[in-house]
């Protein structure tokens, strides 16, 4: 089959496709003929050594976690699926899935049931994000009706999302972003939005329940900031740079609580996810399709931050 594979750390050129053996599936798992592939920053972090690098362990290796198909096998013991089944899944994470390919072997409870009323490039865009926001908003942050909730970078991969699974939780949902994203994201549920390019986040809000930050301390201490927003026993949920010893002992010292987060592959979440989708409540956006051959174009464009929503790969026609 065909894989993007590296076989060094470094920029987007060392991806390459290569033929490689296809995988077999085990007892209690699925393979999975894969249509398309979802790209998320962990891919090219990983990539260049940062990420899940550390987990995937020396190259080579095929990156990729976010996938949707059609089961072509299952094996010994599945009994949620069957060949023919349009899935989608985010397996193994953080161990490497190898996304980038045309067949994935995972466990079958790490899928579930493509919405109806989504393409595969639409559906490959939304496991990996949708279930980080799914999972800091319903399991970590129990965001409940009434609550004022503060997603930064609210018009990226996850950010859309947490934007509307905040406001279908019930909550005010205040987001940053730059202005350009304004109107599409008010239509997606947002309650108020912050150009963070004009003014600081920190002078615009207030009273915040819970900050699921997307950015991090790296860039311009966004974490660090938030606690300024947070009202006393409010929660920080710093997604990509966790919560550093400095940052924990500065929330404490006000009253305030922090966690870090890592997503979890989970078909049950996704299923409530996908019923969400083709009820019409959540909307998918893809900014744009690379053929599988064009891996290393899509990272150049997702590392310049400035995608609206998801890219992804077609990956079989």
């Amino acid at each position: 089959m065909r894989a993007v594979v590296q076989h060094t750390l470094g920029g987007p050129e060392v991806l390459r496709v290569e033929q490689v053996p296809r995988p077999v599936p085990l007892p209690t798992e699925v393979l999975v003929r894969v249509h398309a592939a979802g790209i998320n920053p962990v891919d090219w972090q990983t990539r260049a050594g940062a990420g899940m690098a550390g987990v995937l362990g020396e190259p080579p290796f095929v990156l990729g976690w976010d996938v949707s198909g059609v089961v072509e096998q299952t094996g010994f013991g599945v009994s949620t699926l069957e060949p023919g089944d349009e899935v989608f899944g985010m397996p193994w994470f953080p161990r490497e899935a190898g996304g980038y390919a045309e067949y994935v072997a995972a466990p079958a409870r790490q899928f579930a049931r493509k919405p109806a009323g989504l393409s595969h490039e639409q559906a490959a865009a939304v496991p990996l994000a949708a279930l980080t926001a799914w999972q800091a908003l319903v399991d970590t942050a129990r965001v409940r009706p009434g609550q004022r909730v503060l997603i930064h970078a609210a018009g990226g991969g996850v950010g859309h999302f947490a934007v509307q699974f905040a406001k279908h939780l019930g909550a005010h949902v205040t987001g940053t972003a730059s202005a350009s994203r304004h109107a599409w994201l008010t239509g997606l549920g947002a309650d108020e939005l912050i150009d963070y390019t004009a003014v600081p986040f920190e002078d615009a809000a207030k009273d915040i329940d819970v900050v699921i930050d997307l950015v991090g301390d790296r860039h311009d201490r966004t974490s660090t900031r938030s606690l300024d927003v947070l009202r006393p026993g409010g929660l920080l949920v710093a997604v990509p740079s966790g919560v550093s010893p400095e940052l924990l002992h500065a929330a404490q010292s006000r009253g305030l609580r922090t966690s870090a987060f890592l997503v979890e592959p989970e078909g049950a979440a996704l299923t409530r996810i996908a019923g969400l989708i083709d009820a019409g409540e959540v909307r998918v956006e893809v900014e744009q399709v690379f053929p599988l051959e064009q891996a290393a174009e899509a990272h150049s464009r997702g590392e310049a931050r400035r995608t609206r929503g998801k890219l992804v790969l077609s990956v079989t026609p």
